[in-house]
């Protein structure tokens, strides 16, 4: 038997289970399975991997996706070196570890499509990026990657990041498209959003929240509302998933976007 999890805390809706369960049923893919191993603390992981010898593969969710990083043995120099996170991580026959961060390529190709289907360029807008943590951190190098100017917006500032007070008008007519990889809005807080302006919000922005549960956030909900286009995580989360899939049962591991 194949298997693979989830490592996070708390784990109380996931995504990955139920999108790996399915698949193996739907592509008949047999002698594997998908499981949930909650964590209070890192500290447990390498207890794990030890009793669990047939672990192929690990998805990492908040609040792990930066602090795992010093229990591998390796990291993919092409996603998880540059961002410094890791979702993603691959279990070899030695037992070694590397980790990789598909939240990259989830981010870049979900973002590139969704724009192209509506006629846009990415190097024709300039983002507000809201949040700073392990989700940021893909988005941004996605975005630099991209040629688009962005700029960080935190409820602690920064070199980097200024507070949500400070975005005025002038920075909404010019930052068309905001992208939020805060957790606000999650179920079940569906009550929550981002501190933005959204009276300056309009038809020309593009408002994307990696949050995919509930469908519509208030933050997409109030974006909405201002005539602008909005998505939210799903596509992201479906392309990582397989391109965690791809890592996991493939030697060679391509990044081609």
């Amino acid at each position: 038997m194949d298997l693979y999890g989830l490592i996070g805390y708390p784990l109380t809706h996931s995504f990955s289970k139920r999108y790996f369960t399915d698949k193996f049923v739907r592509e008949k893919i047999k002698e594997s399975s998908y499981e949930l191993f909650e964590m209070k603390s890192l500290e447990d992981l390498p207890s794990l991997l030890a009793k669990k010898t047939d672990l192929r593969g690990l998805n990492v969710t908040i609040p792990y996706k930066q602090d795992v990083i010093a229990y591998l043995d390796d990291l993919d120099d092409t996603s998880a070196e540059r961002i410094g996170a890791v979702n993603t991580i691959k279990i070899y026959a030695d037992g070694s570890t590397k980790g990789f961060n598909t939240d990259y390529y989830g981010f870049r190709q979900s973002l590139v499509e969704w724009l192209d289907k509506r006629g846009e360029s990415c190097s024709n807008f300039k983002a507000l990026v809201l949040g700073n943590g392990g989700a940021a951190k893909a988005v941004v190098v996605a975005l630099r990657d991209l040629h688009v100017e962005f700029q960080l917006v935190s409820r602690q500032k920064s070199t980097e990041s200024i507070f949500y007070q400070e975005v005025t008008e002038e920075m909404m007519r010019e930052h068309l498209l905001i992208i939020n990889t805060t957790p606000l809005g999650t179920f079940p807080n569906t009550e929550e959003c981002p501190d933005l302006p959204y009276q300056w919000v309009t038809k020309r922005h593009y408002l994307y929240d990696l949050v995919y549960n509930p469908a519509e956030t208030l933050f997409l909900k109030k974006g909405a509302e201002q005539g602008a286009a909005v998505q939210n995580g799903l596509k992201m989360l479906q392309l990582q998933a397989e391109k965690a899939w791809e890592i996991w049962t493939n030697e060679e591991n391509l990044w081609s976007v």
